[in-house]
């Protein structure tokens, strides 16, 4: 059996990641692929616990920086062990909500904290796994402010710690996200989301067929032969895969 697929979505805050990760996911469930969506932090009980102190000080204290790097890492290392690796070795398509890009933007250019020394401890924590495909949605921390403004009064949510961080600290992980994806341009493809969001899409689509679909022959890493959608058709023909539910 061939190895599956890994593809990651990062960005700022309230960029998209979840609508665009889960629409991704739905257009290959259409072609027949089988998907495992999932997150970071999160994606197995113990993982979605240590969200919750990281997301709300869960624990009624908050994490100092040095073990909010630890938390997240600890989170990594039993989501990759447990969801991600294992999904791979099936042969799955594996789309994940963050990964080891964001500790660099935000525990790196955020916290300012050493890179060569986050990436030492990423790289015990994943095993040294790297994403085939990272999807970088892109945003200004304007836009970023006032879309979780919006999302704040419509769900009635408080915001959460990193959502609560003065603008200057989103405006260093955001260029530090786009500083990455300039260093790595053959993994990355960048996308700004301050448009509509079904340009958006058809971009992330386009960009998964140039990658992973060979000259319209549909050959992909999975060894799936099925040919690359035209954007906008119809597919459901298609026998959907069970796939995984969305971790959110």
């Amino acid at each position: 059996m061939n190895r599956g697929v890994f593809i990651t979505f990062e960005g700022p805050e309230a960029s998209g990641k979840s609508t665009h990760i889960r629409l991704l996911a739905e257009r290959l469930r259409e072609r027949g692929m089988t998907v495992t969506l999932t997150r970071e932090p999160g994606g197995t009980p113990l993982c979605e616990a240590i969200r919750r102190l990281l997301q709300h000080d869960g624990s009624g204290e908050a994490p100092v920086p040095q073990a909010e790097v630890l938390l997240f890492l600890a989170s990594r290392a039993q989501h990759v062990a447990r969801v991600i690796e294992p999904a791979l070795a099936r042969g799955e398509w594996v789309l994940c909500d963050r990964f080891s890009d964001s500790t660099l933007a935000y525990q790196g250019y955020g916290r300012g904290f050493d890179l060569a020394q986050l990436r030492a401890i990423d790289a015990f924590a994943t095993r040294e796994r790297t994403p085939d495909l990272t999807v970088l949605l892109d945003v200004t921390p304007e836009t970023s402010r006032q879309r979780l403004r919006t999302r704040q009064v419509e769900s009635a949510a408080a915001p959460d710690r990193i959502e609560r961080e003065a603008d200057a600290f989103h405006a260093r992980l955001r260029a530090g996200f786009l500083e990455l994806a300039a260093a790595e341009p053959e993994r990355f493809v960048v996308l700004t989301t301050e448009r509509k969001p079904d340009e958006v899409a058809a971009e992330i689509l386009a960009a998964v067929d140039r990658r992973f679909f060979e000259n319209g022959a549909g050959k992909n890493p999975c060894g799936m032969g099925v040919p690359p959608m035209k954007h906008g058709q119809d597919a459901r023909a298609t026998p959907a895969s069970k796939g995984t539910e969305d971790a959110e």
